[in-house]
This record gives C-alpha cells, structure tokens and sequence, in this order.
C-alpha cells in the first residue's frame, strides 16, 4: 500500500495557484489528511528504521519534520506556504544542518534525498578539510564505492576561491578539500510520491551515503 494518495501532489499542485493564507485556511483538513498526517506516518517509520543501522538517532517526528510555513522575512518572494513537505532525519534532527543524515523532500516537482554536511560550522570544516588531507585515499574510497556511485553523482557544495594555506598543497591531490559544504543529493520523478516503495528507495539512498556520513561524522568530532 502507497504511503500517500494521489492528493499529496495535487494539494501542492493546488497551492501554487492559491498561495495564500485565505485558501490554506479553508484547505486545512484537506492538507492535514492527505499530506500532514500521512507525512508524520512516513517519518516515523523511515526514523525506526534508520534507528536500526544508527542508534545515535533518537528523535521524533516533530524533530525531524520543518514547518510548511516559509521564512518571507528577507524574501522578495512574500508567498506564505512551501509546494513540498520535508524532514531531515539525524541525531540532531532539523535544527542542525551540519550533523550527517538524510534530507528528503516530497512534492509535485520531484522526490529529492540529499546525505552529508550542508552546514558545517568553521571549526568542523576545518577538521573535516585536514581529515581529507591526512587521508585522501580513505575519503575517496567512501564517495567511490559502487553503491555510492549508483545512487549519487559525487560530493557537491560551493567551494573557498582561496583556502588557508596549510590546505593549498593537499587542494592540489584532492580538489574537494575546498568544498564549503560537503553533500550528496539524488533527484527522483514525482510520481515516486504515491508509490508503495516509496520508503525502500529511500533507504536505499540512505545506506549508500552511510559511509560517506560516517566518515565526515568521524572527521567533524
């Protein structure tokens, strides 16, 4: 059985032309029945499962899952709600966004599984730079396995123009060592939204970027 019904997309479908509070109010049962309650169900499940190869991943649904409400305060775009719904399942949950784990967004554009270190704070790239440079081999064996390499299309993230010079020489081996941000993503049709093995491809992301967010977890300590 599907995880969600067809009026997941539509509901999203339906807002963008009625991006307002107005028309979200007089949807709202709608939006609790087909995308907000079932969602909640999703998380849950994919949070028990995860905890299975993490035990370091203890949180809750409510912990995991960001608000449909958008952020318009310094946003020219003053439209009020987001057209996906999303989670980010880690040890921390969504309010760190530097602790490796599993970002999944659902919506009517695509299905989108991101892994790694969007996020990290100076000291933690700084620690994950010289990981890198102590061990490249290693790092690169984590981003070259095949599963890895079936599921994703290498580390992304922007990159310093000028590195500390400790890391200029090492920069010239290894290039992703002037990455900012250290992640991974994979973009699926949205039409994997209501398919039953909506939860197995999943997990089949999540464990190709499990080595890969162990390493960075490892490096970031």
């Amino acid at each position: 059985m599907a995880w969600f019904t067809n009026d997941f997309n539509a509901f999203f479908k339906d807002l963008a032309r009625n991006n307002n509070k107005e028309w979200f109010d007089a949807n709202r049962k709608r939006y609790e029945a087909s995308v907000k309650k079932p969602f909640e169900v999703f998380v849950a499940e994919a949070i028990k499962r995860i905890g299975k190869h993490d035990k370091t991943v203890r949180i809750e649904p409510k912990e995991a899952i960001f608000r449909i409400n958008r952020d318009i305060r310094f946003s020219k775009d003053k439209t009020p709600y987001k057209l996906n719904t999303s989670a980010i399942i880690s040890p921390a949950g969504r309010k760190d966004h530097a602790t490796p784990g599993i970002y999944f967004e659902l919506g009517p554009e695509s299905v989108k599984f991101y892994g790694g270190a969007y996020q990290p704070e100076k000291e933690q790239l700084e620690r994950i730079r010289t990981a890198i440079m102590r061990d490249p081999k290693g790092f690169r064996k984590t981003i070259e396995n095949k599963a890895f390499t079936a599921m994703f299309d290498g580390v992304l993230g922007d990159a310093n123009k000028v590195l500390p010079v400790e890391f200029k020489e090492a920069a010239k081996k290894e290039p992703l060592i002037a990455n900012k941000q250290f992640y991974v993503g994979a973009e699926l049709p949205a039409k994997l939204v209501a398919d039953p093995k909506l939860m197995d491809r999943l997990m089949d992301h999540y464990l190709a970027m499990c080595p890969f967010n162990a390493w960075l977890t490892a490096a970031m300590r």
